[in-house]
């Protein structure tokens, strides 16, 4: 059980990390959020392939394949980066119950299942990215307040009067982190979705904008935060967090391959904007 409040607009809340329990099984509520997240996702996949000109049965197969890899590839990074934490109980690392996932992991474990899955099938890549990434703002967005019940991912103490406190914060006031991605993932879907109905004009434009928004988000957040990954050895005496400079990397690729692709152009997606009346 956690209080938490956030003093400067009144508002206080006791939350409890765990949703309800059946006999020995206990649901907790990130849990909960994260499938609810992925729930969506999925729905919103399902009805928009044809738009993006994927076949519904193959996506379904890249999406099943890219949630499992997803969970391993978010286990690895958490482990890749706090390796001290498991030299001694190696077995530790399956014990995912005990916490240690982190969100960039899990993008690029599912981007891979999902990608090597696509491949197998002979379907194209791209399309299936511009799918995914919307499904990632979704389920980003969402999840996010997972963190919240969990009383995590917060930042720095700040004046600012959305600031939060709570017992895990030590009674000090600090950045929701957690609420800044969640609202800026949710908005994210919003404009990207409807830019991918507008203007789309090519495959990939879509996986090129939630680089841009996601990367440039993330690295303005993950400088806040007080439980980054570090990169074990400091350059320049520096300690450098793993996922700002990912976010850097990311963000820049993206503005790059916008540029590179400014007039590229697919008949199918002026055909398929023509057919529905569509810009």
């Amino acid at each position: 059980m956690h209080h938490v409040s956030f003093p400067a607009v009144g508002l206080e809340f006791d939350i409890n990390e765990v949703a309800f329990s059946i006999g020995s099984l206990t649901v907790r509520w990130y849990g909960l959020i994260i499938a609810c997240g992925l729930m969506l996702a999925i729905v919103y996949a399902y009805f928009s392939s044809a738009r993006f000109n994927v076949n519904r049965d193959k996506l379904f197969n890249c999406v099943l394949v890219g949630i499992v890899t997803g969970i391993i590839g978010a286990r690895l990074y958490y482990v890749l980066f706090t390796l001290d934490r498991y030299i001694d109980n190696p077995a530790d690392i399956i014990r995912i119950d005990k916490g240690g996932l982190a969100i960039y992991g899990g993008i690029i474990g599912a981007f891979l299942g999902g990608c090597i899955t696509a491949k197998i099938q002979k379907e194209k890549i791209m399309p299936i990215l511009d799918i995914a990434v919307l499904g990632f703002l979704i389920g980003q967005g969402l999840g996010r307040w997972g963190n919240f019940f969990n009383q995590e991912a917060f930042g720095t103490e700040t004046s600012l009067p959305w600031g939060m406190m709570s017992d895990n914060t030590g009674w000090v006031t600090v950045h929701p982190c957690f609420l800044y991605e969640s609202l800026w993932c949710l908005l994210g879907f919003v404009i990207i979705h409807f830019l991918s109905k507008k203007h789309q004009k090519y495959a990939g434009q879509v996986f090129y904008m939630y680089l841009v928004w996601y990367g440039f988000e993330r690295m303005i957040v993950e400088g806040l935060r007080t439980d980054s990954l570090y990169i074990p050895f400091q350059p320049f005496g520096m300690e450098l967090r793993v996922s700002q400079l990912l976010s850097a990397a990311i963000f820049i690729f993206g503005l790059v391959m916008l540029f590179v692709n400014r007039n590229k152009e697919e008949k199918f997606y002026d055909d398929f904007r023509r057919k529905k009346g569509i810009g």
